[in-house]
Parts: C-alpha cells; structure tokens; sequence
C-alpha cells in the first residue's frame, strides 16, 4: 500500500526569488466560491479578511490551481530552471 506521507516526503523544493504563480487581486475579489482555497492539494491557498494569499513554498507545480480557477485570476507557469520540486529516490 503507498503511504502517502511518504511520498510527499521525498520531494524536495528549490525555491525562486520570484513566485512561478501570480495572483489577480482583482479578479480574486470578484470571484464567489473561490475553488483554489479547497483544490490545491498542497493547500497554499488561503483567505485573509477578504484577500486571497498564496504562498510558493510547498507548491507541487501540479496546475490544479491554474485548471480550476474560472476566472482566470491565476497566471501559473513552470519555475526557472533548477527551482521548484524534484523527488528524491525512495
């Protein structure tokens, strides 16, 4: 059986000065269900008062986010070269 926990624990993340995904604050405001604060697996998402946040650290560049988001608010792209996640051998 595949231990979940154990997998997430061999990735392993190279962070860039510069996020790889950019939000739309205005478009984040409009936007009612908000889809990205209960889709993103790694739970990056998260509401401050009114205001969307996202944090990078953690992010498994899975798209989820970019895919769900109706109103196009997420600009999502694949980090820099040499950052991001990678996975170690198990």
């Amino acid at each position: 059986m595949v231990n979940i926990q154990e997998k997430l624990d061999s990735v392993r993340f190279r962070i860039n000065d510069q996020s790889h995904i950019i939000l739309n604050k205005e478009r984040c405001a409009e936007c009612k269900e908000r889809p990205c604060l209960f889709c993103c697996p790694a739970g990056l998402f998260t509401l401050s008062g009114n205001e969307v946040i996202h944090t990078c650290l953690g992010c498994l560049e899975c798209g989820t986010c970019y895919v769900i988001c109706a109103n196009n608010g997420i600009d999502w792209n694949y980090p820099d070269g040499g950052f991001g996640v990678s996975f170690r051998e198990a």
